[in-house]
This record gives C-alpha cells, structure tokens and sequence, in this order.
C-alpha cells in the first residue's frame, strides 16, 4: 500500500496536495458553523446547516468555496445574503492544510491541521465576540501536549528511539505553555499598574500558552511581539481607512470602550488580540521557525 501511494505521488504530483487542499475546504465548511455556534453555546452537530430563514441547506448548496459562487453569495431558497466571509474561510483554511502538508513532516502536518484549525477558529471567534473560548486554549494546550508525546515530530524530534524523543518532545511542549503564558501575564500585570486599568484579556494568557504547545517557547515568545507587530499594522491600516471611510465603526479589527460599547479605532478603546497572536503563531509554525530559531540561538551565545 505504501509503494502504491508512492507511485501515485510519482506519477501524480499534484493529486495528494489537491486532496489536503479539499480536506482542509471541508473543514473550513465546518469551521464556519463552530464559529457561529460556539459562542451561542449551540450544538456544533445537530441541527445541520440551514439557511437564516430556518430552511435546511442542501448538500449541493453547502460545497466549500463552490457554492457560494455559483449561488453568487445568496441562499436558493430565500435569496439571503450570505458574509464572503464564509468561503474565504473555507479557502484559508484549505491553504493552510496545504502549507502544513508542504512544509512539514507528515505526521507533523496532521498536527498542524489541528494548529491552525483552532488558530482560524479563535481568530474570528474573537473578532466578533472579543473572546476566546476555552475550548481553543486550554484545551488547544492540552492538545499540544498530548500530540506532542504521541507525534516527536511535532517539535522537531526525529532520533532513533521514540521513547527519548517523545520525552524531548512533550517537555519542550509544556515549557512553550509554562513560559507562554508566563511571559504573557507579567506583561498584563505591568500594563494594567502602569495605565491602571485591564490591558491584556486573560483569555490571551491562555491562548499565548496554546500556542506554546504546539510551537515550543520560542513560538510562544514570537507570537507575543510578532503579534504586536502585526498589531500595529493591522490597527494602522484601519485607523487610515476609518479616516478614509470617514463614518464611525469602520476601521478594523473591531474596537471597544472598556464598558464593551462599539467604537473608533483610537487610543483607550480595546481590540481583539487574538487575531494578531494566531497570525504571528501561525508563521512561526508554518514559515519563520527556522529563522527565528537560529535568531534565539545566536541572542542565547551572546549572553
């Protein structure tokens, strides 16, 4: 079965990473229902997708990415519109299974599917609710551990004896979580004596620990300041359309008072940090591990 698989990868070079690409636009499908319901406290399996109007979807109207184009963004039976927001999930999500396959080890890549399903999740979780459900740090972090003990790939670890690996593997998990979420909560507590008032959701301490587990403590600390780097561009860019839109509630990520009212991109108002700490842990998984890596070991014999 082996060599067979091999041969249709020879022959076919295009066939696995067509079919990790439809796999990960399936899972987007269902990522878009977790999103809505998770924080509605609904079930993410019963009932099937309907449409707004209470109508059930059919198969050949839920294909990922697909159906939305063919209907042009509206349901067949009452004409609704639907958010683009549903198939650029699907195809994100897609795109990201096909970079785990891509760049990493196999059983490595299945874990990874599971990384950036849940980054994906948090991300617009957060972008509409200001949360981050437990679900995805905690237990993400749980996770992270459990795959790591049971895949040494995971975090790097490929020696010729499983047990050392796994052991290797699951430390370098828990101290991604430890100092993860470490780092984050000092820099909370900072924040909020320095400007007296909550700077950081703790639901990010967590979060920031997900990430660790699967990325390591140098993956915990880059998602840290390169997602206040990402920040910082992300929050630039809506303070410049907000001006340029010139109507309140423009700008993007969305914005809050303290007391959870709507507001304008601005100094005192908060934002979703998720986001920017999934796009910054997401790189380093997928793209900059090596780089930042080789950066921490060159800082690490200077001190």
């Amino acid at each position: 079965m082996i060599r067979t698989l091999a041969e249709v990868a020879a022959q076919h070079p295009l066939f696995f990473q067509t079919v990790v690409f439809i796999l990960g636009a399936c899972i987007g499908s269902f990522l878009n229902v977790v999103v809505y319901r998770v924080p509605a406290g609904k079930s993410i399996v019963h009932p099937g997708s309907t449409c707004g109007c209470g109508q059930p979807i059919a198969w050949h109207d839920n294909i990922p990415i697909l159906s939305w184009l063919i209907l042009r963004g509206r349901a067949r039976c009452c004409g609704r519109h639907f958010s683009f927001r549903y198939p650029f999930v699907e195809l994100l999500t897609g795109l990201l299974f096909l970079a785990c396959w891509l760049r990493l080890p196999h059983t490595a890549a299945a874990c990874g599917w599971v990384f950036v399903s849940s980054l994906v999740c948090a991300t617009f979780i957060d972008l509409d609710h200001m949360i981050i459900p437990d679900v995805f740090t905690i237990g993400l972090a749980v996770g992270g551990v459990v795959l790591s003990a049971l895949f040494p790939a995971l975090q790097g670890q490929h020696g010729d004896y499983y047990m050392v690996d796994a052991l290797r593997s699951v430390s370098a998990s828990l101290v991604g979580v430890v100092a993860g979420s470490g780092v984050v909560l000092w820099i909370a507590l900072i924040a909020e004596a320095a400007l007296k008032k909550e700077a950081m959701g703790f639901g990010d301490v967590k979060f920031v620990g997900a990430i660790g587990a699967f990325c390591g403590w140098h993956g915990a600390v880059f998602s840290i300041f390169g997602g206040a780097a990402v920040g910082t561009v992300w929050i630039g860019i809506a303070l410049v359309w907000q001006k340029i839109a010139g109507k309140p509630g423009s700008g993007a990520p969305r914005a809050e008072t303290p007391d959870g009212k709507p507001a304008d991109m601005g100094l005192g108002v908060h934002v979703p940090f998720g986001p920017m700490l999934a796009i910054a842990g997401g790189l380093y998984f997928l793209f900059l591990r090596g780089w930042v890596d080789a950066w921490f070991a060159q800082l690490t014999a200077l001190l």
